[in-house]
């Protein structure tokens, strides 16, 4: 399940450092989870602002970064497709309103488009 539709911004590029993509939506979006799984992080990073990261089977952690504020705590159990946060513009890495989205496998990045159809 796509945590939201839209268009995507920037693509996966691990050699530029862009461990996901970027995704483009309306204001006041609410993102959702991908799968069920465990909030492993839910706080504020200076370059990422306000960051969800949720633990899920298979070794699997999806991550949901800028955005305007969070819904979930640390140490929460969430179930696919319940909202986690809201869509924002926040962070020094971030240069307006979009979902900076990562999925990493087994301590690896891979390309979100590879597992989710965004659109």
């Amino acid at each position: 399940m796509p945590p939201i539709t839209g268009s995507i911004s920037l693509e996966f590029d691990p050699q530029k450092d862009h461990f996901g993509i970027d995704i483009n939506a309306a204001p006041n979006t609410a993102i959702k989870a991908i799968m069920s799984g465990f909030i492993i992080f839910s706080g504020w990073t200076l370059e990422t602002g306000n960051t969800i990261g949720i633990q899920h089977d298979q070794n699997l952690i999806s991550f949901y970064k800028h955005n305007s504020s969070l819904l979930k705590s640390t140490g929460t159990f969430v179930q696919a497709g319940e909202a986690v946060a809201i869509i924002g513009n926040t962070g020094t890495l971030s240069s307006g309103p979009h979902l900076h989205f990562e999925l990493w496998q087994a301590g690896k990045p891979v390309d979100p488009t590879d597992y989710i159809n965004f659109e």
